[in-house]
């Protein structure tokens, strides 16, 4: 299981209500409805329905490699970022500089990634999980824009587990604003269940709801279900709902895995 360390002052919101998903195809509006509570509404950590946080700045990015094979790293996370921001038209790129970054990825060993995460979270009083494999964390300004984001990878022991690449896919990808994971919802790399290790087409609805215009940092979900369902009507009728699936999967990650 990868465990995430969402390093925010959240406020609380409303519980979300307890029922199970309904028995409906994850492309039905009424699933993604919910599945967009469970993944952006809530955290792994933190008890009851949260507020969107979202990036609002163009997200720049700065690779710190501890560990071998950093042009291999180097690659796979180019072709994720260049995935995220093509799902969901914000601007994401490798940062020029360490001072110019806002998010740092750290490709690190186990012997040093709780130093590691101490130093980048500035956090050196919480330890990770025992059995976490990788981590990332948030800081949130007033609005609850993320304004700074890290990732820690312990390439050895995530390659031990089979799971460097959805180290990269799943932790990025929960930097980006999607930090819980869910058994409810599926198929995802935000479930434990799911066997794949990139990018569903559920998650890439997620996220193009999450960076839908209209969505700010800091509403409640009251604020975005009307939002949402709307859109979710509109992707309905043009298909994008249908086609999500067969659209994620037109990436480069995909091509380099062989799928």
């Amino acid at each position: 299981m990868i465990k995430h360390w969402l390093m925010v002052f959240l406020l609380p919101c409303l519980m979300l209500a307890a029922s199970a998903f309904a028995e409906e195809s994850w492309q039905s509006p009424a699933y993604l409805q919910q599945a967009f509570n469970e993944v952006a509404l809530h955290s792994e950590y933190i008890a009851g329905e949260q507020v969107v946080r979202k990036w609002q700045q163009p997200v720049k990015v700065w690779l710190v490699h501890h560990a071998d094979q950093a042009d291999k790293h180097t690659k796979l996370t180019r072709y994720h970022l260049r995935h995220l921001s093509q799902i969901t038209g914000h601007p994401i790129s490798f940062a020029a500089s360490a001072a110019e970054a806002n998010m740092t990825v750290v490709f690190s060993q186990s012997a040093l990634w709780h130093q590691e995460i101490a130093q980048v979270s500035g956090n050196k009083s919480r330890p990770p999980p025992a059995d976490a494999i990788c981590m990332f964390g948030l800081t949130l300004d007033a609005q609850n824009a993320i304004k700074r984001a890290w990732v820690v990878i312990p390439v050895d022991h995530a390659n031990e587990r089979g799971s460097l690449v959805s180290c990269i896919v799943e932790e990025i990808t929960q930097a980006m604003g999607l930090p819980n994971d869910s058994d409810k919802v599926y198929p995802s790399v935000f479930n434990d269940k799911t066997p794949e290790s990139l990018l569903t087409g559920l998650d890439a609805l997620l996220l193009k709801m999450l960076y839908l215009p209209a969505i700010k940092p800091g509403m409640r979900a009251g604020q975005v279900q009307p939002i949402l369902a709307h859109q979710l009507q509109q992707w309905q009728d043009d298909g994008t709902l249908q086609n999500a699936e067969k659209n994620v999967r037109q990436s480069e990650l995909y091509d380099m895995m062989g799928f």
